[in-house]
């Protein structure tokens, strides 16, 4: 291959892909073997990390996904693909709109709960015992994040009915020698200390606290959780961006028309004269 030859194409380079006429392999192995013998949530690890799972981790993967699919249009992400489906557009421009607001406060608080469990095990590998190091690694993402802390507590649900769940799964892989069981016990200790702090008033682990736990189980790096996240909740933004597109309404905004917005400005006023 000449010198010319090379540049184009080490122009990019990727461990992810090899394709060719008549030759599809990710990471090395063929399309025609990963059909049918490797599920979607198999596939997403092999994408990400470049190895297969074993099945009980990917099975766990798999709970984790699926679990965080949807919460209602109440949710911003979900409430604009549904405004942005009676626009006119296509479901990818609707699903492109709702993807985009999965920032640090609607869609990010999976990756911090990721990190603080990180730094908590770290704190642990440093010398620290399980307490002293959720205390600091507590009050560290706070410091970032301020007092809300993201994976605890939630604005609808005294106690989020899918992170109990997720923790029995994740107990139960323990037990089987899948996942070591020690971000689980982190989840738990963070818990315990946030009751503590709140002279025993319980903020329960949620959604992201919880796949927070199963993602750290699993080796997953901090950001990647929120680009999980992101597969996750496009389930439930297209099947909303779907039904809206068939339920009609055209320019629907975020509430009905008959209700309008507090003006808090100026009151009525007259435009200057030219030249005054």
């Amino acid at each position: 291959m000449s010198t010319q030859d090379s540049r184009v194409s080490d122009w990019w380079r990727t461990s992810i892909i090899e394709m060719s006429p008549g030759k599809i392999r990710y990471s090395g192995y063929a399309i025609q073997d990963l059909i049918g013998n490797v599920s979607f949530a198999q596939m997403i690890w092999l994408m990400t990390r470049g190895e297969l799972p074993g099945a009980g981790q990917g099975r766990l993967l798999d709970a984790a996904l699926m679990s965080a699919v949807d919460h209602g249009p109440q949710a911003p992400s979900i409430a604009i693909a549904r405004m942005a489906a009676t626009c006119g557009v296509g479901l990818n421009n609707a699903m492109a709109s709702a993807v985009n607001v999965l920032g640090d406060v609607h869609g990010g608080a999976g990756e911090q709960a990721v990190e603080m469990y990180q730094d908590i095990a770290a704190r642990q590998d440093a010398g620290a015992s399980l307490e002293d190091a959720v205390r600091a690694g507590l009050d560290a993402a706070i410091e970032r994040h301020g007092k809300f802390v993201s994976g605890f507590g939630h604005r609808f649900h005294p106690v989020d009915p899918r992170a109990p769940r997720l923790l029995e799964l994740v107990d139960e892989a323990a037990a089987q020698g899948i996942v070591g069981g020690r971000f689980a016990a982190i989840g738990r200790a963070v818990e315990e200390e946030l009751a503590a702090r709140k002279n025993g008033r319980r903020i329960p682990m949620n959604i992201d606290g919880a796949t927070a736990v199963i993602y750290a189980e699993l080796g997953f790096p901090a950001p990647l959780a929120r680009g999980l996240f992101c597969l996750s909740r496009s389930v439930g933004i297209l099947s909303h961006a779907w039904e809206q597109t068939g339920q009609g309404g055209r320019n629907k905004g975020p509430i009905p028309r008959e209700y309008l917005w507090t003006y808090d400005g100026p009151a009525p006023r007259e435009v200057p004269q030219r030249g005054s």
